[in-house]
């Protein structure tokens, strides 16, 4: 019988044990060790193509920017690139890794609130495609650059457009309340101000809704707002924006299996179980701004536009599966529950690998990677390695935004094998030493099924490595 985690041709079962693209994942992390991050190519082109299928529904040109800072590891740029994507950075460092990685400058897009000078000339002297400007006072800065350089910036403003969705309240970033973005009236004095400029080059605009949107008429209010813009734009200077940018934020379900959705509230069942199709979302809300468009006999607008988007939890969450070892187990009287005992089971990954599961309450579903096929139905209590409270996978405020227990199958030990789905978004990006602690190794398999170490285990001189001593 298929589980409800199990997806065809990649996440499947053999001999009992999880699979990953036809490999054993026990045997991945016997030869690897662990805690360890697997990732499947042929998941992240067809999470990519799925994406790439909105030029179906669109009568306008599509470029698909990966958002970097979902996971950077070179290995995984390459993947992303190699599948026909280009990509978005978020700072001077990611933009670094995306020329490292192969991306040409056409290709890269970046966002970020407080860009540096040093970032700033990296990104005019590569003609990065554009500069997503945050505030009059950095396109002013952006701009003596450029001249201080004597090459023309290619650039776009991010606007906050006031457009809430039910997703986390961390991942809200187009309101007022956030800190993206400038108001829409900044954005048409700059256009007028600019659209001549020798040293910069607007070409578009752009707006971000979130991450996880639980709903996708988000996108039809972010395209009105959008198409709203760039119409004040055109009637004020005579501009015709050459590109808008719509952001990310398509879900993942990470709650395809349900045995522990009961024990969460309503509010984060929703926001952990989205799903919908992002071709029909873009689609919609497409169809909605030409309707609007040919009643204001505005089409023109829409004609040679570009549309762009960020995924990044679309496109790598569901490919990256984090292997670890029960290390440790102990019995404890319960604090309530189903039994007057609990078991604990202490694992070698903790929130310096898996951080969003302590900041944001993320729910990575947990299975046994050597008994996969085994009923779960044993409750046990689950924490990580380290000296921190918090460090555990339920909430220990006790307000239901993570289940209590995993469930398991019965008399689970240290030694065996685990597996945490749906992590290979903000989970190694966001990784850090704490406690002195090695950041993981990351396998690639390719599209071949073959498994190929794409960053080692720190060393304990990894440890220290920028340290004077």
């Amino acid at each position: 019988m298929t589980a409800p985690w199990e997806i065809d041709d990649f996440l499947t079962t053999r001999n009992g044990h999880l699979a990953i693209d036809g490999i054993d994942a026990a045997s991945l992390a016997t030869e690897f060790g662990t805690p360890l991050f697997v990732y499947s190519q042929r998941r992240i082109q067809q999470n990519l193509d799925r994406i790439l299928a909105i030029r179906s529904r669109i009568d306008c040109g599509l470029k698909i920017c990966y958002a970097a800072k979902a996971m950077s590891t070179l290995g995984i740029l390459r993947t992303v690139r190699a599948a026909g994507c280009d990509v978005e950075v978020n700072s001077g460092g990611e933009l670094f890794k995306a020329l490292k990685a192969g991306f040409s400058g056409e290709q890269i897009i970046f966002n970020g609130t407080s860009k540096e000078e040093w970032e700033i000339e990296m990104a005019i002297e590569n003609a990065i495609y554009a500069i997503q400007v945050d505030s009059i006072f950095e396109l002013e800065m952006i701009a003596a650059i450029a001249r201080r350089l004597g090459r023309p910036a290619n650039a776009s403003l991010r606007l906050v457009p006031e457009i809430e969705s039910n997703t986390h309240s961390g991942l809200q970033t187009a309101l007022i309340t956030s800190k993206f973005g400038m108001m829409p009236e900044e954005a048409f004095a700059a256009f007028a101000r600019y659209n001549a400029s020798p040293h910069v080059k607007l070409s578009g605009i752009h707006i971000h809704i979130g991450s996880q949107n639980p709903d996708p008429s988000v996108y039809t209010n972010a395209f009105y707002e959008i198409y709203n813009n760039i119409r004040q734009i055109y009637a004020e200077t005579g501009y015709v924006c050459g590109h808008v940018n719509l952001g990310g934020g398509f879900p993942v379900n990470y709650l395809r299996d349900r045995s522990s959705a009961n024990e969460m509230q309503l509010e984060q069942r929703q926001l952990f179980g989205a799903e919908y199709d992002p071709v029909e979302a873009i689609g919609t809300a497409w169809d909605e701004a030409v309707r609007r468009a040919k009643a204001d006999g505005a089409l023109h607008l829409l004609k040679d536009l570009t549309l762009l988007l960020e995924p990044g939890r679309s496109i790598i969450a569901d490919a990256g599966i984090c292997l670890t070892t029960v290390r440790n187990a102990k019995e404890r009287p319960s604090a309530g529950g189903w039994n007057p005992t609990d078991t604990w089971l202490l694992t070698d990954a903790g929130f310096n690998v898996l951080l969003s599961m302590e900041t944001y309450k993320w729910y990575y579903h947990l299975i046994s990677a050597e008994r996969a096929t085994e009923p779960h139905n044993t409750p046990y209590k689950l924490a990580g390695p380290l000296c921190d409270g918090g460090d555990v996978y339920f909430d220990i405020e006790g307000k239901k935004r993570l289940p209590d227990y995993r469930f398991l199958p019965e008399n689970v030990r240290p030694g065996e094998i685990l597996a945490l789905l749906n992590c290979g978004a903000y989970s190694l990006s966001q990784a850090s030493q704490y406690n002195g602690r090695f950041l993981p190794p990351v396998v690639s398999i390719d599209a071949s099924g073959q498994p190929k170490l794409i960053r080692r285990r720190d060393r304990l001189d990894d440890l220290i490595n920028n340290e004077i001593q």
